[in-house]
């Protein structure tokens, strides 16, 4: 389940998409989408963490039947107010476990939003939860970083990445637990507002096995969209899961 209603809520929803710009450019966008819709295979496409539709829009813009699961009405909401957004239907409920009628030839889920499960078991739940939507030869694709555990130096817990005038923003792990949060703090109006999320990173061997407990393997691991090699020093992968 999803906890970090701060981050999701509607203050932080009104201004998502303003702060991850960089996140809605056609050079980030349109390699996803590329891939997605091939992978979709005239199929029809689920998106677990829909959000404001930074990938949902375009992807049906291309002609893929999107449907998608998200926690958050505010963000929802703010999808159903951009144009076609009302086009895609969306279901309420936390992605590992809320179920959608019919079959898919694609499940997704991007942006690192996986480690939003923050126990081991919600992320097996949420590998469950594709794998039952799933037609057989279905593919589930996940996006997500790399943990960023080799730039810590021994004994310290907190990585800054970022630092400019309209905020600052850094991560604080335990490494017993495999919990983290997100800080994020804007400068804005004349104070500071807070996002904080609270996360559970897992490696790429991990949400392999986990793939091998709901039934799907491991057929693609990229470092990133347009299918760059993945190396051991790859910071990020975006990984493909087959329904047999």
């Amino acid at each position: 389940m999803i906890r970090s209603e701060g981050f999701f809520g509607e203050d932080a929803a009104s201004v998502y998409d303003q702060r991850v710009a960089e996140m809605f450019e056609p050079a980030v966008v349109t390699p996803v989408v590329d891939l997605l819709a091939e992978l979709a295979r005239e199929g029809a496409a689920l998106e677990f963490g829909i959000g404001t539709g930074r990938i949902a829009l375009p992807l049906a813009a291309r002609g893929v039947r999107v449907q998608g699961i998200d926690s958050s009405e505010a963000r929802v909401a703010q999808l159903r107010s951009k144009p076609r957004g009302k086009d895609i239907g969306v279901t309420i409920g936390d992605f590992a476990t809320t179920r959608v009628e019919g079959q898919f030839s694609l499940v997704y889920l991007g942006f690192n939003t996986i480690f939003n499960l923050v126990t081991q078991d919600e992320q097996v739940a949420c590998f469950e939860n594709a794998a039952a939507h799933l037609q057989s030869g279905g593919r589930f694709v996940i996006e997500t970083r790399v943990p960023g555990l080799q730039r810590l130096p021994l004994g310290q817990t907190i990585i800054p990445f970022r630092a400019d005038p309209e905020g600052i923003s850094f991560d604080v792990y335990d490494v017993v637990t495999q919990r983290f949060s997100s800080q994020h703090y804007v400068f804005a109006d004349g104070g500071v507002k807070t996002y904080p999320v609270d996360l559970r990173y897992a490696w790429p061997s991990e949400l392999d096995l986990m793939a091998r407990l709901a039934g799907m393997a491991l057929q693609n691991r990229w470092a990133g969209w347009q299918r760059e090699p993945f190396t051991s020093l790859s910071r990020a992968h975006v990984s493909v899961y087959e329904q047999p």
